[in-house]
């Protein structure tokens, strides 16, 4: 059985609320294996002289914990 974690995370794009969304998995993947889901809370602009400047998104990232050795259950079962 897998254990789960997740981590509640906010991100900001000048772009669009889906590159907020990309760039926090991206970013997030680099520090951290076994990514599985990502849920967004809230999402929210900043406006500035009538205009949106930026898109800010409030993230629950969902990843598997490792066990002990570094890999995860399911990486060791496909290796037998």
């Amino acid at each position: 059985m897998a254990v789960m974690k997740s981590e509640q995370i906010l991100t900001e794009s000048s772009k669009s609320f889906e590159d907020a969304i990309q760039s926090a998995v991206t970013r997030f993947s680099k520090t951290v294996r076994g990514l599985r889901s990502a849920n967004v809370n809230n999402m929210s602009t900043v406006i500035e002289n009538g205009k949106i400047v930026s898109y800010r998104v409030n993230l629950q990232i969902t990843f598997e914990v490792e066990d002990a050795g570094g890999a995860a259950k399911d990486k060791k079962k496909k290796k037998r």
